[in-house]
């Protein structure tokens, strides 16, 4: 999932410290999701899932197809 969280940040032109606020944790926790040194915590994840309106399965390498599922959109 960190290739696909550092992909994402960096494609949206954000810092780190950003992606931190984003998710209301510490700068240290996101750099410890984006270095593949800690699970991202599934909350945390569908926050990155809908700020960058993807599928859950995309940012868990499970799929190639970046597009939010219907169930996802509608929680939007």
């Amino acid at each position: 999932m960190n290739t696909r969280l550092r992909e994402l940040r960096e494609d949206h032109d954000l810092t780190q410290v950003q992606c931190a606020k984003i998710a209301h944790i510490s700068k240290n926790s996101y750099i410890r999701y984006e270095n593949d040194e800690r699970m991202i915590p599934l909350d945390t994840a569908i926050v990155f899932a809908k700020y960058y309106h993807v599928s859950l399965d995309y940012l868990a390498k499970l799929s190639d197809t970046s597009k939010a599922t219907t169930t996802l959109n509608k929680m939007l």
